[in-house]
């Protein structure tokens, strides 16, 4: 029988603290919200692995939980507060809406996958996330009718972040992403300093599976 307590220590320990990953209130969080009930059962025993966790057979079209380092490194990287809005795009198996929720007021989370939503919404439901809402759509599109939010997360890469999720942001609002084409991707962070302004920051090198939905730039052939 696997020791979940064990193994989620060894994963805080030997995996997310060495990434830099030194914010208390993360770290904490990490050993109280159970990243195994996020997991499909396949998998269950996977869940502290160092590796992205398929959400559908070979995860198919991207859907995958982001290994532990990457979503504890986005999330500590958000800095938010407890009276604060946060968006999600790429809800999954609803594992990282989990941990916003937990230090936000009020989590959206947008899932394009209807099963996916399904089950994000019910793994939440039954751990008894009560300030998370999930919504089935494009999540390229933000959610106009919440906006504006104190913080945007992608939970997975994009070639570019679009204007219109970056416009959704309060002033002072951040949004963090995966951005970039493999090989090369990089997390970023986008901070709103003015309506008309945003300044960026380059978090940490990384790659990710894409999001579904968002737009690739063109490729030209001679």
């Amino acid at each position: 029988m696997m020791n979940f307590e064990q193994a989620r220590f060894n994963m805080i320990e030997q995996q997310i603290r060495p990434w830099d990953v030194l914010d208390a209130s993360v770290l904490s969080l990490l050993a109280v919200v159970r990243r195994e009930d996020f997991v499909p059962e396949a998998w269950r025993e996977s869940a502290f692995t160092d590796t992205e966790i398929p959400l559908v057979p070979g995860g198919a079209g991207g859907r995958v939980m982001l290994c532990p380092k990457v979503e504890a490194r986005l999330l500590q990287e958000l800095q938010l507060s407890r009276h604060e809005k946060v968006l999600e795009i790429g809800t999954g198996s609803g594992h990282m809406a989990a941990l916003l929720s937990h230090k936000a007021r009020q989590v959206h989370t947008i899932e394009i996958d209807p099963a996916l939503a399904a089950q994000a919404a019910e793994n939440l439901r039954r751990l008894g996330v009560h300030n998370v809402t999930v919504v089935q759509g494009d999540g390229s599109l933000g959610l106009n009718a919440e906006a504006p939010f104190d913080a945007i997360v992608l939970s997975g890469s994009l070639a570019n972040v679009p204007a219109a999720l970056k416009d959704q942001l309060k002033v002072g609002g951040r949004l963090v992403a995966i951005v970039g084409q493999e090989p090369v991707m990089r997390a970023m962070l986008y901070t709103r300093v003015s309506a008309d302004q945003w300044r960026e920051t380059v978090l940490f090198d990384t790659v990710a599976p894409r999001l579904i939905g968002f737009p690739e730039p063109s490729a030209f052939s001679f």
